[in-house]
């Protein structure tokens, strides 16, 4: 199995993309400008994931066609289109919980391949994890629309950067409590986002960063 000439240019490339859609979430002034921005970054996620997996052609082409499509509605809404909020956020949470396992895929092939953890694979893990809080950001945003009830508690907006620093706050089980999730959906979904946070920053971050640049371990024969 031989590595593809771009690898560490893909890895490089998916890492950038996931931290300028997080600084669009968070900075850009909210409006048709931020919306389409946030999707476009959300489907070059997805797409250079999957390139970083080596998925087969076919399956990337539906990728493809599928992200240009989402994209493509995103420009129809900012130019007036009768497409709501809830149904936006619903398609970049598609968007962006597609891409969490083609990043896995695509780093263990990576540490296969190479036998040593590289600075692929901690791009990759760390992408990993940015993606993951983006995706529960998206559905928490996508139920409070869709929802009976709004999603945080005591009147706080769902903005969309307040979804997203809800969701990091609790990925990371900072939890400074200025932001509550208000329904038992809500708190059922931000219990497994610390959880996940937690569990995957102990174990897979730390074993990944621990082990830069040494070999991986050959089984004596």
């Amino acid at each position: 199995m031989h590595a593809p000439a771009n690898a560490s240019r893909l890895f490089g490339l998916l890492f950038l993309s996931t931290v300028l859609s997080v600084a669009a979430q968070g900075v850009v002034e909210a409006g048709d400008v931020r919306n389409v921005l946030v999707t476009v970054l959300g489907a070059a996620s997805l797409l250079l994931a999957l390139r970083a997996a080596e998925v087969v052609p076919r399956l990337f082409a539906v990728a493809a066609v599928a992200a240009t499509a989402i994209v493509v509605l995103s420009l129809v809404r900012a130019f007036g289109g009768e497409i709501d909020e809830g149904a936006a956020r619903t398609m970049n949470a598609a968007l962006v919980a597609l891409a969490p396992p083609a990043v896995v895929v695509a780093v263990v092939r990576e540490l296969r391949r190479t036998k040593e953890v590289r600075l692929e694979a901690v791009m990759g893990v760390l992408s990993l994890y940015m993606l993951i809080g983006m995706a529960f950001a998206f559905t928490y945003g996508a139920i409070d629309r869709f929802g009976d009830e709004p999603f945080f508690a005591d009147g706080g907006l769902a903005t969309v950067s307040n979804c997203l620093y809800f969701s990091f706050t609790t990925l990371t089980t900072v939890g400074y409590g200025d932001f509550v999730a208000g329904t038992s959906l809500g708190h059922t979904l931000a219990v497994f986002e610390a959880l996940i946070g937690q569990i995957y920053l102990v174990t897979v971050v730390s074993l990944i960063v621990s082990n830069l640049g040494r070999p991986a371990r050959r089984r004596e024969t």
